[in-house]
Parts: structure tokens; sequence; C-alpha cells
């Protein structure tokens, strides 16, 4: 059966000393104006705790030769963990092949100091599994790190996970998905059961580093990440979710660095990407299916983090069919990493086929250099191509404030809005900010109304 979702994330309840209060913020707390909130939206995030037991997957097995294929130890330990109540499931210095795996609630998994995961390049070495792909629900590869359903679920530690992305045949599907993605789309708009959508082996629609799935309580912190597949750090209607400190490395397409998805109650703090695609961008499902589900990713802050990747730093969508709201990114950096200009330092992109509704997502403190195209981009028209499966549902953007912005050397403009004739974006605020160095310095707006600029510069001319 294919039900709306909502009911899974609005659940009040207290696990391993975590109180959970999912839906949105109360009234009064949303009258209060934007910033607000924040304090109140990152009261309620709260990373979980772990009993003190450990597991090293040593004891079930492990070698940490780089040759020898682990899968079967990573799970002795993690069912361990998880039939004693939890803790702390150990990998320790060395390399450690493996193919997926799979966390359980209540377990840790810690990546030790000079130790590395090393994912396998055979796609049999990943089953089928319910997940999203581009923000539609399907049966598909099992992320190299996966979870459903879970409680108080980790990964931590200053250790190397390396997805080895480059080496295997991933990228290689990048040039052969297109009918496997058609069809996905097709079965979406048909609402074929999503158990009956059915790719993995012998397709070509990629994995994830990590998918966790429907899962409570979640922390990511202090990994490195590298050569993922696809996206890197992927919670999927989940709620609660701390990532912190984190290192995303990752080259190609379809590699961005974190992507919370119909998630909510979300912080990103301290983190480091560098990345072939976005840093970080929100969404909430695509089109039909992303409607169906119906649910947003909102109450989301972002802060103190560097981006040196490629397109955006911060993206909302474009699968956002859910809805986002209440987001919030603030004191940044946005640069040329070690292959990359920035294409986009905030960027909402969408399209007449999503439906759904962008709203208060809010900015401020952010500094920027070489960017290759427009500093903030709002856009309704973004990539409608292919076979044009699904009904022409318009979306919506409203409510975007831009302040304290400073950047410099930009190569298109400083601000486009880019709104439809049926759909006009409204209400977008760029204020106190300073833009330099930029190649065409009027900003271009289309289809916007209640666009504001207050106290900014352009080449040193106010606008």
């Amino acid at each position: 059966m294919q039900t709306n979702r909502r009911d899974f994330l609005k659940v009040a309840g207290t696990t391993a000393g975590v109180t959970l209060l999912g839906g949105s913020l109360p009234a009064a707390a949303q009258d209060a104006a934007p910033w607000d909130q924040v304090p109140q939206i990152l009261s309620r995030i709260v990373p979980p705790t772990f009993p003190a037991a450990r597991f090293d997957i040593t004891t079930y097995g492990a070698k940490g030769d780089g040759r020898t294929k682990n899968t079967e130890a990573f799970k002795k330990a993690i069912e361990a963990c998880n039939a004693a109540g939890g803790g702390h499931v150990v990998v320790p210095k060395g390399t450690f092949l493996t193919g997926a795996v799979t966390l359980l609630s209540n377990v840790d998994l810690v990546v030790s100091q000079d130790a590395t995961i090393r994912f396998s390049t055979d796609p049999k070495d990943y089953p089928l599994v319910y997940t999203r792909w581009q923000g539609i629900e399907c049966m598909n590869f099992s992320s190299f790190i996966y979870a459903r359903k879970a409680e108080n679920v980790a990964i931590t530690g200053p250790g190397l996970i390396d997805g080895q992305g480059p080496s295997g045949p991933w990228f290689d599907y990048d040039g052969k998905r297109q009918p496997d993605w058609e069809k996905l789309q097709k079965q979406a708009v048909d609402n074929v059961p999503v158990t009956d959508r059915k790719f993995g082996m012998g397709h070509y629609l990629k994995p994830n580093m990590i998918t966790l799935y429907e899962c409570r309580n979640v922390l990511v912190e202090g990994v490195r990440l590298r050569n993922s597949a696809m996206w890197n750090v992927h919670p999927v209607l989940c709620t609660n979710v701390t990532v912190r400190d984190i290192f995303v490395y990752s080259r190609g397409g379809m590699v961005d660095g974190c992507d919370p998805e119909s998630s909510q109650y979300v912080h990103i703090t301290g983190c480091r990407f560098d990345c072939g695609d976005d840093g970080i961008a929100i969404k909430a499902g695509r089109d039909t299916d992303g409607r169906r589900i119906g649910v947003p990713s909102e109450n989301i802050v972002i802060e103190n983090c560097s981006f040196e990747g490629r397109w955006g730093a911060l993206t909302v969508g474009s699968e956002m069919s859910g809805g986002v709201r209440n987001v919030f990114f603030q004191d940044c950096t946005v640069k040329k990493g070690s292959s990359y200009k920035p294409f986009h330092v905030l960027y909402i992109k969408t399209n007449k086929r999503r439906g759904g509704t962008v709203e208060n997502v809010h900015a401020r403190r952010i500094k920027a250099t070489d960017v290759d195209r427009e500093a903030i981009v709002v856009t309704l028209n973004y990539s409608l191509t292919g076979p044009g499966f699904g009904p022409i549902v318009n979306p919506r953007v409203q409510n975007i404030t831009a302040d304290g912005f400073t950047v410099s050397g930009v190569k298109k403009t400083a601000v486009t809005l880019d709104g439809l004739a049926e759909s006009h974006i409204r209400d977008v605020t760029v204020s106190n900010s300073t833009f330099t160095n930029v190649t065409t310095a009027k900003p271009s707006i289309k289809n916007a109304d209640g666009t504001t600029f207050t106290n900014v510069t352009i080449n040193g001319k106010k606008v």
C-alpha cells in the first residue's frame, strides 16, 4: 500500500534520552522574526547517545588487509551490537573492503583514526532495498551504508569512507541510465506500487554513499567521505538529524555532499564540501511521487560550513514537490576548491511539473569568491526536459531573504530571479550586501513580485 508519510514524522516520544518533537514549530515561534526561530529549532535537534559497549569488527572475522571482503563481519558485528541493546561497532586501523553495510537501531558505526572502509566495486554486493532515486521511490541498489526505520543511528570517527566511485562501474552508468530513469518516472505517474519498481542488477541507477531512510535520531560526525558513486549523505523521511564536522571530497556528476530529503529538524554544521555537484541540496521528492508522499523538508539550520565545489553551495531542489520551508543558512564561506569554482552561492531551482512550495529560506553572513555563474539565483524554469511524464503543476516560491552577503567575482549576475508567468516568485529581499567584480551589474528579474534591495551595492553602485 502506498500511503502519505506525514504521520511518520509527526511523532512524539522519548528514545535513548532523546525527546522527539515532530511537526512544525508552535504558532508563536512561526510568527516571530525569522532568525529568532533558530534557537528553538536547534533545541529540538539532539544527537543520539549510545551505551559504552564496543564491538570490534575484527572480533567477527574482519581483516583490514584491503583485499578480504568483510561484508559478513560488518553484518555480524552490527547485529550483535543491536541485540545487546546498542553501542559502538568499531572499525579499527586498517583498510576494510566490504559490500553494503546495513545499520540497525542503537548502533554507532565508528571509523577509527587510520581506518578506512572501502566499498566494493562489484554491483552484486549491493542488494535491492526500498529507497528513493532522484526523488522517486523504488527498489534499487542499497546505498553503501543504509538503514531503514532505525532509531538512534550514527556514523562517527575521524577515519575514511571510500566509495571507490571512479574505480568501479558506477560512472559508466551515467551514459546508460536514461531508459531506466524514464521507466521509473513513468511508473511513478502510473502509480505502480513501489515494490514493483525494481531496478538494481541489470539496470543503471547507481547508489548513494549513505542513505538513512525513515530514521529517527541520526548523527553523522567527523568522518571523511571520498569518491562516492552518487549523493554522499542522504537522510530521507528522517527527523532529528545532525551532520557535523565531516569532509566530503567527490568528483563527477550527481555527487552532492549532503541531501536532506523530506526530513525535519536537521542541523548541518562545521562541514567542508569539495564536490563535483551541489554542496548541500535540500529536496522533498519529485513531481507526482513527491506529491503522493507529501512530506516537506523543514526546520533546517546550516552554519559554519565551507563550500569548495561546483554548482550550488546551498541548493533547494529541484526535487521539492513535497515542499521546503524554514531553512536557515548562515556564517558560511563559498570559494574555489581544489578543482572547481562554485557556480552559485544560493540556488533555488524547480519547474512547472514539480508543484509544491518553497518558502522561508533565509541566508545571512555568507562570504563568497570566484562565482562562475550567478551568486543568487531562483528559477522556476529548471531542466524541463525529457519525455514529459506527469501533469503540469506549477510550484510556488516565496519569502526568500539574503542578508550580509559579501561576494567578490561573479561571472554573470549578482541576483537572477526567473519565475513563471503562471507562478511569480514572491517576496525576495536582499539586504546589507556587497557584490564586487560582477560581469553584469544589473540584476535579472523576471516574473517576480515584491523584490526588494536594501543597502545593496553591485560594483560599488547602490541597487
